[in-house]
């Protein structure tokens, strides 16, 4: 396991007036890719409660798409944070640095997350965030509404790291294809899951996946080729995936070096029905 990770993080700007119009994003009914390249300044965003900071909107609930999460991208100045970061007591979050350190305050207890640094915080939780380094933080901030079942409380907040895991091989693969599984998967507590994923130069996943959750693949490191719902992409550090339900899914590393993703994904959990007026 490399303890060396280096994660792509955006930067803003804007593209020269002399560059060509046409680029890699795509919407479809059952995927979209949105490439590094389109993460500009003029696409940012910003929240109220918050100092210094800016976002990059990538995964919003859309009806008819993938429903269940959101994913931001967010920059933090030097000094900026914020003491109210979230307004909905309704949604859990994970935090996923990629860029710089920040000191987040979880129920009153002070942790420092650098680069690589993961958290994971319940609905209802009371947590700050504040960068206090001289330079900018950059993290993605997964957000889903929890999923209560009776019986079950909602889990803990926690703080760990990609550094501080081991990575869970896949079976059969001898360590080309592995997770760092930050989620005990056997916790039914957990309606989501929040993962790395690592392949080894030239790993595959040698079929087209067919499944019920949704997706969300923010390239880490290194590059691929994807086969999505029949057609090939190529995915390089920095852009982002967003699979519908059932989306096929399979893809080729290109190497040189590791192939690693964050991925979001709903587990757990009985599929709602839509309900018949009475």
């Amino acid at each position: 396991m490399s303890n060396n990770n280096t994660y792509y993080a955006p930067t803003g700007g804007l593209p020269p007036q002399t560059q060509i119009t046409a680029d890699r994003a795509i919407f479809k009914d059952a995927y979209a890719l949105i490439p590094k390249g389109v993460m500009s300044d003029i696409v940012t965003s910003y929240l109220p409660f918050w100092d210094d900071m800016r976002m990059w909107v990538i995964a919003r609930p859309l009806s008819g798409f993938a429903e269940t999460f959101s994913q931001y991208i967010v920059e933090v100045a030097p000094k900026g944070g914020s003491e109210k970061p979230e307004l909905d007591d309704a949604a859990q979050g994970v935090l996923f640095v990629v860029g710089g350190q920040m000191d987040i305050t979880i129920e009153g207890v002070a942790h420092h997350l650098d680069t690589g640094g993961y958290a994971y915080l319940p609905p209802g939780c009371n947590w700050t965030i504040r960068n206090n380094s001289d330079e900018n933080v950059t993290f993605h901030w997964i957000r889903k509404a929890y999923q209560y079942v009776e019986g079950l409380e909602a889990p803990e907040a926690f703080v760990t790291s990609d550094q501080d895991l081991s990575r869970t091989d896949m079976p059969d693969t001898d360590g080309v294809w592995s997770t760092t599984r930050f989620m005990d998967p056997t916790d039914m507590r957990f309606d989501m899951h929040v993962n790395v994923v690592t392949f080894q130069p030239g790993g595959v996943i040698p079929f087209d996946e067919t499944h019920v959750m949704e997706h969300g693949l923010y390239v880490l490191e290194g590059k691929a080729v994807y086969h999505l719902n029949g057609e090939w992409v190529e995915v390089e550090a920095g852009d982002f995936m967003w699979l519908r339900a059932f989306c096929p899914q399979a893809c080729y590393t290109g190497g040189p070096g590791e192939f690693r993703y964050l991925l979001y994904k709903d587990v757990n959990r009985h599929m709602p029905f839509i309900r018949p007026e009475k």
